[in-house]
């Protein structure tokens, strides 16, 4: 039965919530891919990948110049892309909750495409940025936002990030 759910779709219904994870492209190393093959739930692997990513040194470009840069870059998106609620900005991913305006691939093809061409320049960089693909929950209750919001705000934390302050953003105080 297992291969048959793992390609599940995006649940994709604009004026709904979405929980969102992306990841830089040099954050894919082979622990990861091989994290992605296993038998897994889908919730368990996201648990596994997203502690992997708080303590690999892989991809880490969401540093400095870049977080300044993409931290603006997402508030300014702000009403326009989407209507932001929270993110944690990590130093090789990105955990996002907002209100769906729009097509969910599209939102996210906007995001990253028109991020990664400036976060490229910045770090004088070519190729890809982003890694293809995002993980995806659609919010399903008021608990679940609550758990999802607090998770987001807690990770940059929990991961011992120094520079905390300038990674996170809420619409709502703690």
């Amino acid at each position: 039965m297992s291969k048959y759910y793992k390609k599940l779709p995006h649940i994709d219904t604009p004026e709904h919530y979405q929980f969102v994870t992306i990841r830089t492209h040099d954050s894919l190393d082979s622990y990861l891919k091989k994290l992605e093959s296993l038998d897994l739930s889908n919730a368990k692997k996201q648990m596994q990948i997203d502690s992997y990513l708080d303590t690999s040194s892989t991809g880490r470009y969401l540093q400095g110049d870049v977080l300044e840069y993409f931290r603006n870059f997402l508030l300014s998106s702000d009403k326009t892309l989407f209507e932001l609620v929270t993110f944690a900005i990590m130093p090789n991913h990105l955990h996002i909750l907002f209100y769906q305006k729009n097509n969910l691939s599209k939102t996210i093809k906007i995001l990253k495409g028109s991020s990664a061409s400036q976060i490229n320049k910045i770090l004088n960089k070519k190729g890809k940025f982003w890694a293809s693909g995002y993980y995806d929950k659609a919010i399903r209750n008021e608990k679940h936002f609550e758990i999802v919001h607090n998770y987001i705000q807690n990770n940059p934390l929990k991961a011992n990030l120094k520079d905390a302050d300038i990674r996170l953003y809420s619409k709502y105080e703690k």
